[in-house]
């Protein structure tokens, strides 16, 4: 088994941030933050996700660091060390299973934003008339979309092969800046929009009236799933950590990154939304592929270049979302292989490229022809993968990490990892409350995540 010294560390702290936090932030930051806003009231929704990851992100992504870098390993080795011939390494595999599942997937939306974002490039997008025909036309192919999402598969595999110095930490120290100034540029663009007025009173002007009991769990099932809780990503990240990283600091510093990039997205989003007639706020899925590039056409037609920029600048924003995340998952899983059975890393980058281009070629494909092919209760392969991964194993991993953390984890152990071994002053209180949230509010808030899922 690989010694920590042989894995090697981040390089620097700013390194640990951006790469945690691409790791956090994703398509579901960008795509289903602004669709879970327009469906929940807007701004009072935004506002009760804020206080949901205050007091569900914040800790249960610190239990996920403090786990990673107490062990220096691997997920599913992590919890065997720390539970020595306990079941609870299970929960390790299922979250390496989940990952892989979701990276097989995934990648197939990122292949979809990655064809978007080359017709944005080549001015195709300009010229098709009908955005919703041309969606399904493509994702109904027998071979374009299994194309798009190999690529996507090997674009993240040749980063994950060059290391975490060299592949992951330098992809983030250059990618993430210019994502944020993307979003930055999109924004600031948005706002000069006809319906900028409109889009931003939604977007920050709180409406309690629209708080309900849905609108809590949908606010509390986004800040869970937006930031890749419980999965083993943060946890994999974490054992890269050197000694002297503040955990809780990093997982607050990661949290608001992705929290001001999933409400940035709203400033990009809205303004564009309510600039054109007939198109609501809860557009749904749809709203990347089908919605927006209709806006476009509509806002921009006498205005090509500036049309132009704006569609490229969203769809290659999009695409570095994707690829922050897709190189977390795939990093999870390699990790495991070098690890648990001592594979260069190279070997263990290709079984799991491998593994996860075979899988979501069915995936790609249940939109076109295996669209008929049901695996359970009439799902296809895409929708069982996503069924089993968001409402089954996610909810459940984070309960029992919750759990492990709070109830079985030696209580001094974690305080050690807090403070690292007492060279950091963390008050009491923060501690007190560290563990509260972990022991308490975590499981049952995750409990309900998942029985609202379920229920949905």
């Amino acid at each position: 088994m690989s010694t920590k010294a042989s894995r090697g560390n981040f390089a620097s702290k700013i390194g640990i941030i951006l790469a945690t936090a691409g790791s956090a932030i994703g398509l579901g930051n960008i795509w289903r933050f602004p669709v879970e806003t327009g469906q929940n009231g807007g701004s009072a929704f935004i506002l009760i996700y804020l206080m949901c990851v205050l007091l569900l992100g914040i800790p249960m992504m610190t239990a996920e660091f403090v786990i990673g870098r107490h062990t220096h390993t691997d997920i599913a080795t992590a919890y065997q060390r720390l539970a020595p011939r306990r079941p609870w390494y299970l929960t390790g595999y299922a979250g390496m299973f989940c990952v892989t599942l979701i990276l097989s997937y995934y990648s197939v939306v990122a292949g979809w934003i990655f064809k978007y974002t080359l017709d944005a490039l080549s001015g195709t997008m300009s010229f098709v008339d009908n955005s919703a025909e041309y969606f399904a036309t493509f994702t109904q192919s027998y071979y374009l979309p299994v194309v798009f999402a190999l690529l996507f598969i090997l674009l993240t595999h040749a980063i994950i092969r060059r290391g975490i110095q060299n592949g992951i930490e330098r992809f983030s120290k250059v990618m993430m800046p210019i994502l944020l100034v993307l979003m930055i540029g999109l924004a600031a663009g948005s706002l000069t929009m006809p319906g900028a007025k409109a889009g931003m009173a939604f977007l920050l002007r709180p409406d309690f009236s629209k708080i309900t009991s849905d609108v809590v769990l949908s606010a509390l099932g986004q800040a869970f799933f937006s930031l890749s809780i419980a999965i083993g990503c943060l946890s994999t990240y974490a054992s890269y950590f050197k000694p002297e990283v503040n955990l809780l600091k990093t997982s607050v510093s990661v949290v608001a990154l992705d929290s001001i990039v999933a409400i940035l997205s709203g400033f990009i989003i809205f303004p564009a939304v309510f600039s054109v007639p007939d198109v609501t706020p809860n557009a749904g899925p749809g709203l990347v592929f089908i919605t927006l590039p209709d806006i476009f056409r509509t806002l921009f037609g006498q205005a090509t270049l500036i049309g132009y920029l704006f569609a490229l600048m969203l769809y290659l924003l999009l695409t570095l979302a994707a690829l922050t995340s897709t190189i977390s998952m795939h990093e999870e899983v390699t990790t495991f292989f070098v690890d648990h059975f001592g594979m260069k890393r190279g070997k263990a980058a290709v079984i799991m490229t491998l593994t996860s281009m075979a899988l979501s070629v069915l995936c790609a494909m249940s939109f076109g022809p295996l669209r008929k092919v049901h695996v359970i209760d009439g799902m296809t392969f895409f929708e069982t993968f996503d069924y089993v991964t968001a409402k089954l194993i996610m909810p459940i991993s984070g309960i029992v990490l919750s759990v492990f953390v709070g109830w079985r984890l030696d209580h001094q152990m974690v305080v050690d990892e807090l403070t690292n071994n007492g060279a950091l002053h963390i008050a009491r209180p923060v501690v007190a409350g560290f563990f509260f949230m972990i022991k308490w509010f975590a499981p049952i808030a995750i409990a309900a995540i998942f029985i609202n899922e379920l229920l949905s």
